[in-house]
Parts: C-alpha cells; structure tokens; sequence
C-alpha cells in the first residue's frame, strides 16, 4: 500500500469551498457527524484549522453551521 503524500497549505486552500461543499451535502444526505469525522473533507478541514486557526474556522463550527442552514432551508 503507497502512502500518498500530504497536501501542501495552498493546495488545502485551494479546496477549501470544495471540501464545504462536500460537508454541506453530506448533511444533506443525513449521515451522522461520527461518519462525517471519517472523511477526507473533514480532515482538510481539521488540517486547515490547525495550521491557519486565525483564518479557518473549526470543523465542528463548519458544521453547526451548516446544519442549522440545511434544517432551515428545508
């Protein structure tokens, strides 16, 4: 099994609205938080946050957020 290498901090901003979209329909689809926590999204994100704190929000925040837009869209 080949490790791929971690993605540089321009290349996780660069997906940054690709990774929240991926978050946003994955709430849309109704999966729980604990599977949400297992994707890749969510690890950029988190590696984001951790990296950039002062400009990237947490990932827990992300998606409080965008729970509360998904449930009152609906």
């Amino acid at each position: 099994m080949t490790v791929a290498p971690k993605p540089t901090i321009g290349a996780l901003e660069a997906g940054y609205s690709g990774c929240c979209k991926a978050l946003r329909l994955l709430i849309r689809e109704g999966r729980s938080l604990e599977a949400i926590k297992r994707t890749v999204a969510w690890d950029r994100l988190s590696l984001l946050h951790s990296c950039l704190p002062t400009r990237y929000k947490e990932p827990d925040y992300l998606y409080a957020l965008l729970k509360r837009e998904v449930t009152e869209a609906v």
